[in-house]
């Protein structure tokens, strides 16, 4: 799955430290993230959309055409 965490990220002017910190999370889980290492789980992806104030379908993109 694809993701604009970074891009949300940056928009805000945040740390991968300063996000972490806000969703309760480590550093590390962050970077798995935006990198598309590690997809997060259904409450923590709506942390993610609520700290940005969006819709999940905002934050993560499926990848089309790997079903």
């Amino acid at each position: 799955m694809r993701n604009r965490l970074s891009e949300l990220r940056a928009v805000n002017g945040w740390s991968q430290q300063r996000l972490a910190d806000e969703l309760g999370v480590s550093r590390q889980t962050v970077i798995s993230i935006e990198k598309g290492r590690f997809d997060p789980s259904l409450p923590l992806a709506f942390r993610i959309a609520a700290t940005f104030s969006c819709a999940i379908e905002d934050v993560f993109l499926p990848e089309l055409g790997t079903e």
